[in-house]
């Protein structure tokens, strides 16, 4: 069975390292880079902006997200490596473990803030959630 490497990205710095991170370790991997638009995210937008952020939010979303997995393809390109990419709708890190559990994923390489406390209580976790989930190894880079 071949290797193929999950990396969630964001275009943070986080998400930057744990793809640099999978390029390195897992060169001849099958790797994908995976964006995921999260609906929730657009609300405050919608709600500040009205109507017409609402009628253009999904579209203007996918265009960050195509631009965001253009700079990962980039990255890639620089590790002399063929990335894969794709946009996933819903909730991060339930399309993560979707996505991975549907294509024969093997690894999972994230970023993770590493919040603890009551800021994680809040702001939820999506690599806790893919680790505490994910039936395959899962590599939390920081």
């Amino acid at each position: 069975m071949s290797t193929r490497v999950l990396v969630p990205y964001d275009g943070s710095p986080l998400s930057r390292r744990a793809l640099e991170h999978a390029l390195e370790t897992f060169p001849a991997a099958d790797i994908t880079a995976i964006h995921v638009v999260n609906p929730v995210d657009s609300i405050l937008d919608v709600e500040a902006g009205g109507l017409p952020v609402a009628e253009g939010w999904y579209d203007d979303a996918l265009e960050e997200s195509r631009s965001t997995l253009e700079t990962a393809t980039e990255l890639a390109s620089e590790h002399d490596v063929d990335l894969n990419t794709v946009t996933r709708t819903g909730r991060p890190a339930r399309e993560i473990l979707a996505y991975a559990d549907e294509h024969d994923t093997t690894h999972v390489v994230m970023g993770s803030h590493g919040r603890d406390g009551i800021e994680r209580v809040f702001l939820g976790s999506v690599a806790e959630t893919v680790t505490r989930r994910s039936p395959l190894p899962v590599t939390i880079v920081r």
